[in-house]
């Protein structure tokens, strides 16, 4: 009798997730059964599921947690990431609402896909062993899959949906190839047990394994050469799924490749560290040059998420605790400044008319000053420039790199981003220096929340960054 009461504390580490997968069934039930009449109610309860959970992993024990067998474990880092991925979902959802009301798109199936993809994102996150790995990246996939192509009557979302849903199809294979590989020649999928069996000499069957590992997350966080998705997807699918593909699953994506090699495979590192050197130079590169000829906001956007992944891959690549804490705190201004810069984007509308055209901002700084001027900070801190926050989160990262001795890297990475702030300052030019264009309408009251919140972070971080930095060095320590 006593063995079944036994295992129910085992549960509690995983309560957040418990929570969000409670949500989504009851509320698919409720949708189900009520129509199209309970999509207001059901977009609310999502986002009242996910703050509810939000605050579950804040309540959390600051002690490690292992469960389900070594599969599954919660930590600074697990926390840390947990918080940031749930209140991005939270207010892409809230973001979304004007946008697909005007579209006549609200339907109560997209917050529940939202919720199950947030779960996905949660068990990745803490996922401890690839077994665990992959059930979430799938459960996270799947649910984007369908949400890209959402509009089914757009053809380019409809696209979208489908070139994310083969490319993805392709990736999870070469995920799961390495996966089996690294289970071949080490006996174990639980990571601290690869670690162990590896003790410091990886065999080739291993390296391979681990190659093509690393391919299947560069996938995922769409790093150079993986990255061929992302501008279709960005641009295809509508708006709001866009804000939510470039803040939460991201992150979700790098919190777990950086657990994978930190915890996993940190003995070596040698290994590891030259296939992120590579893929952080590429998409630097590629981030900073391909975005200068587009012409598409959110086409461009996608070129700018490449390179800021690339800057975030810098400090994993030096492989320490300062690295770590570095990724940290950049994916975390990262989640920041896009959905200030997605807020601005769902703002560019005339009547029910949305634009997506760069152009279409010529002379926003007359027509309307308090959201040029929102899009101006964004831009500049995404561009690095002192002492917003943006500036901060590069100089984290390059730091840890210099402090690795990956002089190069990091010399590079600072000419990409000068190179790259040719692009964000061109927009900021168009806004206030062409000729003003049709005004657009006012925003929304969220849009407008959102982009004041957003302006004011990365403007005043400079004033108060202890939060955050020291929040990002507990969930860095603790992978060790």
């Amino acid at each position: 009798m006593t063995a079944p009461l036994a295992a129910v504390p085992a549960l509690l580490p995983a309560l957040p997730e418990l929570v969000l997968a409670a949500g989504s069934l009851i509320l698919v039930l409720i949708g189900a059964l009520a129509g199209s009449g309970s999509t207001r109610f059901v977009q609310a309860m999502t986002v009242v599921v996910l703050l509810v959970a939000c605050g579950l992993v804040l309540g959390q024990s600051e002690t490690r947690e292992i469960t389900f067998h070594g599969a599954f474990i919660v930590d600074g880092f697990a926390r840390f990431m947990k918080v940031i991925v749930l209140l991005a979902s939270a207010l892409s959802l809230v973001m979304a609402q004007g946008f697909l009301n005007r579209h006549k798109a609200n339907a109560f199936e997209f917050p529940v896909l939202v919720l199950l993809s947030t779960l996905g994102m949660m068990v990745m996150i803490s996922a401890h062993d690839l077994i665990a790995l992959y059930l979430g990246l799938e459960l996270s996939s799947l649910a984007l899959y369908v949400i890209a192509a959402f509009r089914r009557d757009d053809l380019k979302s409809t696209e979208a949906g489908l070139k994310y849903f083969v490319l993805g199809a392709l990736s999870s294979g070469m995920l799961l190839y390495g996966a089996s590989l690294v289970y071949g020649f080490t006996g174990s999928v639980e990571f601290t047990a690869i670690a162990k069996a590896l003790n410091g000499h990886a065999s080739s069957g291993v390296i391979f394994g681990l190659a093509f590992l690393m391919a299947g997350l560069a996938f995922k966080i769409s790093a150079v050469p993986f990255h061929m998705w992302t501008p279709d997807v960005y641009e295809g699918s509508p708006t709001p799924v866009t804000t939510f593909f470039a803040s939460a699953p991201k992150l979700a994506a790098m919190a777990m490749t950086v657990r994978v090699v930190m915890t996993a495979f940190p003995d070596i590192a040698a290994q590891w560290q030259q296939i992120i050197v590579f893929i952080a130079l590429g998409s630097m590169g590629l981030g900073a040059f391909a975005a200068i000829g587009q012409t598409n906001i959110k086409r461009l956007l996608a070129y700018s998420s490449i390179g800021h992944i690339g800057f975030a891959l810098v400090g994993l690549a030096a492989g320490t605790i300062n690295g770590v804490q570095g990724v940290a705190i950049y994916m975390a201004l990262y989640v920041v400044m896009t959905l200030g810069a997605f807020a601005c984007v769902l703002g560019m509308r005339r009547g029910d008319h949305y634009v997506e055209t760069i152009d279409e901002l010529a002379g926003l700084g007359r027509t309307n000053p308090g959201m040029a001027f929102g899009m101006a900070m964004i831009m500049f801190s995404l561009a690095g420039i002192p002492p917003l926050a943006g500036f901060f989160a590069k100089w984290y990262v390059f730091v840890a790199a210099v402090e690795a001795k990956l002089y190069a890297l990091a010399v590079i990475g600072v000419l990409t981003s000068v190179v790259g702030a040719f692009y964000y300052l061109r927009i900021v030019k168009i806004m206030y220096f062409d000729e003003p264009k049709e005004a657009f309408a006012p925003l929304d009251g969220t849009l407008k929340t959102v982009l004041l919140a957003s302006t004011l972070i990365v403007f005043l971080f400079w004033l108060w960054p202890a939060p955050l930095v020291n929040a990002a060095l507990v969930a860095a320590q603790s992978l060790h």
